[in-house]
């Protein structure tokens, strides 16, 4: 029935900010919301394989009651060299630790204080018998 996430929404305050930052990530861009008017107000962008990421500037639709959103994480190949990518483009990273899963985390916030955890699954990982 459900194949994936298809994709994430946030609604941002800075639409170029929040766009520029996914992107210094490796997101790509997909394309853009416009009203009638031609007036930008949303993005989609490609994280990889049928994975998206959607931005929209200010609220579409109110939140529901009681929604609760704690972040969302991104498998690297290699998190220390993604680290180390990130970190030289300024982007603020923390230190690389093992989770409670064992697998290698490490986190960053996006320019709205979105948490995104950096994910390298290893054979120890919780994860491994899943991922193929």
């Amino acid at each position: 029935m459900i194949k994936c996430i298809a994709h994430i929404c946030f609604t941002v305050g800075d639409l170029d900010a929040s766009a520029a930052f996914y992107k210094k990530l490796g997101f790509t861009h997909a394309y853009d919301y416009r009203r009638d008017n031609g007036e930008l107000f949303g993005v989609m962008l490609h994280i990889g394989g049928r994975n998206f990421l959607e931005l929209f500037k200010g609220q579409l639709n109110p939140p529901a009651e009681k929604q609760r959103y704690r972040h969302f994480c991104l498998e690297c190949d290699d998190l220390r060299a993604t680290v180390e990518t990130l970190r030289a483009g300024g982007i603020e990273v923390t230190d690389i630790q093992t989770g409670s899963d064992r697998a290698l985390q490490a986190w960053v916030n996006d320019p709205e204080g979105n948490r995104i955890e950096l994910q390298e699954y290893r054979p120890e990982s919780n994860q491994t018998p899943w991922v193929k």
